[in-house]
């Protein structure tokens, strides 16, 4: 996959982990070990398929910039490798550009 759309599909899913950057905020205090709907931050404009994790389990995917929670069937082997998977969700890990993309828009700095 050339650099450009590695680029692209950062910038698709760095959308989407903004989206949920903003469910966690509104959570009240208390709910880290309830299931929340989060995004599937997956590299699809077309995907509005919804991830029920903790805040715990999400904070743990935030914890590197370059990872992403995806439905199982939603990665991308070209710019990305699995490197979590539960029943719910998978969690990858973007490579060379997309990596470097996706670090550079992470809303957390």
């Amino acid at each position: 996959m050339d650099e450009r759309l590695q680029r692209r599909v950062a910038a698709n899913e760095s959308a989407f982990r903004e989206v949920n950057e903003a469910i966690e905020r509104g959570l009240w205090q208390g709910e880290e070990s309830s299931l929340v709907a989060f995004r599937c931050e997956c590299a699809s404009l077309d995907c509005t398929n919804m991830v029920e994790l903790t805040p715990r389990e999400y904070e743990h995917v935030r914890a590197d910039p370059r990872r992403f929670l995806v439905l199982r069937g939603h990665q991308l082997p070209e710019v990305e490798t699995v490197v979590e998977t539960c029943e719910r969700y998978v969690v990858v890990e973007k490579q060379a550009e997309a990596g470097a993309a996706a670090e550079a828009s992470d809303p957390r700095g």
